[in-house]
């Protein structure tokens, strides 16, 4: 072979080999440039789960048929003040705080009530027996034997919960509650306070 021709192709193969393996700072300054494949998150690096938002526990969940044929979704009710009522036709001092009860639901614009029979009675029976203890807020028969999972097993009856505007457990009475004791609630947990309210006639005298 020519010696001139021989000299250029051993050229061009040492020129080829130079490119071929590139070095490890032109590896990094090419992952630094703009399409370069994206570097792999260290460990140490990526977000640890525990630092997520956690669900809040206080707010509960309550989904129940009420003895009309209808449903009650205690989720439709943020923005109002929510009493849940756990009671039974046959505690005496359930029925005693039903009416004040029933004219808060009534009277109170920012006050809503639910009533949740902690008892094993059917339908037909209940309705009987609103129909000589009437009320103006939605009754449910709770399964005693698989309560609300978000709200404890009643220890006593009645037993009440007051759920503030934004879904959370403001206060749990346990034994027999009046209006007052609930405005007066309503009052320390932010709400409107009873003197606010003492123009317009409300339950209980308040």
């Amino acid at each position: 072979m020519n010696p001139r021709i021989l000299a250029i192709v051993s050229t061009l193969l040492l020129l080829a080999a130079c490119r071929q393996a590139p070095t490890p700072a032109e590896d990094q300054a090419g992952a630094a440039q703009p399409g370069a494949p994206a570097v792999a998150v260290q460990e140490e690096d990526a977000p640890d789960a525990a630092e997520e938002e956690p669900a809040r526990p206080d707010l509960p969940t309550l989904e129940v048929a009420t003895i009309d044929g209808g449903r009650y979704d205690l989720a439709e009710h943020r923005g109002e003040w929510v009493v849940v009522n756990f009671w039974a036709t046959w505690c005496s001092p359930c029925l005693k705080e039903m009416p004040e009860l029933s004219a808060l639901h009534t009277m109170r614009e920012h006050i809503s009530v639910v009533g949740l029979a902690y008892e094993e009675i059917e339908v037909p029976a209940m309705r009987s027996f609103l129909e000589a203890h009437p009320v103006a807020y939605p009754v449910a028969i709770i399964d005693v034997y698989d309560p609300p999972a978000d709200f404890d097993t009643p220890r006593g009856l009645p037993m009440t919960y007051l759920i503030a505007p934004d879904g959370a457990v403001a206060r749990q009475f346990l034994g027999p509650v009046t209006a007052r004791d609930i405005e007066a609630a309503i009052a320390s947990s932010g709400g409107p306070s009873l003197e606010s309210l003492s123009a317009a006639p409300g339950p209980g005298g308040a």
